[in-house]
């Protein structure tokens, strides 16, 4: 409440004051509320309500971006990266702001994120000439540009299993479902993510997933053929994330 108090409202009680607070209390998230959240070194705007950022995505997504500068160090070379499944654009504007020397592809699948995005990219000084942002079911409008291929991969997926269903009730209610549910065991759009990648990866490209502890044993299975696998525990000892490397 303080934090609403102090960043929408500049410390004035006012009556859309507390009516905000009614809504928090009636289990609205604060971050809809005040309108944005803080993402590493960024600040993003929520205001089409798309997936809040976690801390569990902050904490992988700085891991990611120490590889990529790393690989950038070895290259010396514009590093191409992907948000998939991008909401509110995260992901890949906390890399574009990182690593200057990058060019950073969104996609999407609900279009009324889109606009977010790009708010997101100007508010956090990612220029037009570094960003590509479509409307696409993971990988499938990508391939209008039959050239395109990706250093890295991030991707924070629908990946909850309808049946184990974790979410809380403000979550179920307020955040977008398309957003949450992967379909069968949480499953069906990482299994897509991981066949599709290796056509959209350069030579030693990463594909980096977010998931649930209870899929590691299958995202395994179906990566090793084409990625050598390395499942990763979050800042709470869960099995939450995996760097998939091409071979």
């Amino acid at each position: 409440m303080e934090w609403l108090l102090v960043e929408k409202y500049k410390g004035e009680k006012s009556e859309a004051f507390f009516a905000d607070v009614a809504k928090l209390e009636a289990g609205e998230p604060l971050a809809y509320l005040i309108g944005s959240i803080p993402f590493l070194n960024t600040t993003i705007s929520l205001s089409s309500r798309p997936l809040i950022p976690r801390p569990e995505t902050e904490f992988w997504v700085e891991k990611a971006i120490t590889e990529i500068k790393e690989a950038q160090n070895v290259t010396e070379r514009t590093m191409y990266v992907l948000d998939l499944c991008a909401g509110s654009g995260c992901i890949g504007v906390a890399v574009g702001q990182a690593v200057p020397q990058s060019i950073i592809h969104f996609a999407e699948l609900d279009a009324v994120h889109l606009p977010t995005i790009t708010e997101n990219c100007e508010a956090n000084g990612l220029p037009e000439a570094r960003r590509r942002i479509v409307q696409s079911d993971l990988f499938t409008n990508l391939k209008t540009e039959p050239q395109l291929r990706f250093d890295f991969i991030l991707s924070n997926p629908p990946y909850i299993d309808p049946v184990i269903d974790r979410a809380e009730a403000s979550v179920k209610t307020h955040e977008p479902a398309l957003a949450l549910y992967g379909g069968w065991a949480g499953m069906e759009l990482i299994a897509r993510i991981i066949t599709e990648a290796p056509n959209f990866l350069l030579p030693h490209g990463q594909l980096w997933l977010e998931h649930e502890p209870e899929q590691v044993e299958l995202i395994t299975e179906l990566a090793e053929p084409f990625f050598a696998v390395t499942i990763h525990k979050d800042q709470y000892g869960v099995k939450r994330f995996s760097k998939l490397m091409l071979q």
